[in-house]
């Protein structure tokens, strides 16, 4: 009887699937902090385009320029929250989401100063 408690036949079994599932916990850990900080930088890049379209647009007025900002916006599957024409300068908001998070990008386009 004492035999067959030592007998450690199939405990390197438990060991890989052990050793298996934490890299699988890893990956998804790290696809998912991928998919984060990808959802972050495309708000932020929507925002960045969307606020060059209201200032490209400035001299049509703040409607129209903000209906150029949510073309953009929405070709890049991102939701404008904000658009404002303040003189020269348009301040744009923008969120964008996926099916692990959201992100939000702000942006500012206008003149340059002296």
């Amino acid at each position: 009887m004492t035999r067959l408690a030592e007998d450690e036949t199939g405990s390197a079994t438990i060991w890989a699937v052990g050793a298996m599932a934490a890299l699988v916990a890893l990956a998804v850990l790290v696809l998912q902090l991928g998919s984060a900080v990808s959802t972050r930088h495309r708000a932020e890049s929507a925002a960045d385009l969307a606020a060059l379209a209201v200032a490209a647009h400035a001299l049509e007025g703040p409607a129209a320029a903000c209906t150029r900002a949510r073309v953009v916006t929405d070709g890049m599957d991102a939701e404008l929250v904000r658009c404002e024409l303040d003189g020269w300068d348009a301040v744009v908001e923008v969120d964008a989401g996926s099916g692990l998070g959201s992100g939000h990008g702000r942006a500012r386009a206008g003149p340059v100063g002296p």
